[in-house]
């Protein structure tokens, strides 16, 4: 396997540039039923549909994912995403982690990792995600990183079939840079 292009270097994990030899992992981690109970998305997702997104993906620099590797070995174990709204310079974050790397505390030091990106690289001045209320190992990787609550919508999601709220979460840049600086 090829050195992956690390972009940020962490204790257990790394942030590195995606790469299309790896779309079939992020393909399989993306249709496994717990990711899909965790984005609430309902179906999974034919090859077509995905190998189209990722062209399409890969053209727009305001959607940057980066691929989270192990900093050992660097085995890809999930991916994040920032869809930056360039206008008022905010993102919403998404994790993706394959399904043996759930479990771990590797959500919570990649999504740290990619907070750190989107202030001190990208200039971003807020990040935030939603997350189905009955995820609590979510929530908790999330506040771990440096999000707090910043509010819910109601009965939006669905969770084992049945309706559930939505977690709203954020980050902003004096926060988080704030914080590094005391690190």
């Amino acid at each position: 396997m090829p050195t992956p292009n690390i972009l940020l270097p962490g204790k257990r994990v790394s942030l590195a540039m995606t790469n299309r030899d790896h779309l079939t992992d992020y393909h399989r981690w993306e249709n496994d039923p717990g990711t899909i109970l965790g984005f609430g998305t309902q179906v999974a997702q034919s090859w077509e549909v995905r190998a189209g997104g990722w062209e399409a993906q890969g053209r727009n620099r305001d959607y940057p994912q980066f691929e989270v590797v192990t900093a050992d070995g660097h085995t890809p174990v999930g991916i994040t995403t920032l869809q930056i709204d360039p206008v008022v310079r905010t993102a919403e974050y998404v994790i993706l982690l394959a399904p043996e790397a759930r479990g771990k505390g590797f959500a919570a030091e990649a999504t740290e990792l990619t907070l750190r990106w989107a202030f001190e690289y990208t200039a971003l001045r807020m990040v935030w995600l939603k997350v189905l209320e009955p995820n609590a190992v979510g929530v908790a990787a999330y506040q771990k990183a440096g999000f707090q609550s910043a509010g819910r919508l109601r009965q939006s999601g669905y969770w084992l079939g049945r309706p559930c709220d939505e977690l709203l979460m954020d980050a902003v840049a004096d926060d988080f840079l704030s914080d590094a600086k005391s690190v």
